[in-house]
């Protein structure tokens, strides 16, 4: 038996299908929770995979938009040296 660090809702693990590492989730609350000990049974709140992830579409996000903005920047040299043909 183990405890949710989220809502203290008990448990029922069998200790032995279990492996440090292992990911679960809370059956009351929903939260996903890692064994952290073997002996007793712990569990720890798991990392959250997804908030990494969404860092690095931020990141790509940015990116994007700098070459965006050099893109237009190309576009505004070019309508100008366009410009420059006319006169």
């Amino acid at each position: 038996m183990a405890t949710c660090p989220e809502c203290d809702a008990e448990i029922e693990v069998d200790e032995f299908d279990v492996d440090k590492g292992d990911q679960l989730s809370c059956p009351e609350c929903g939260s996903n929770l890692e064994v952290v000990g073997m002996a007793p049974l712990e569990l720890d709140v798991a990392p959250d995979d997804d908030d990494e992830d969404d860092d690095d579409d931020d990141d790509d996000l940015e990116d994007d938009e700098e070459d965006l903005d050099e893109d237009e920047d190309e576009d505004d040299e070019d309508a100008d040296k366009d410009d420059s043909w006319d006169e």
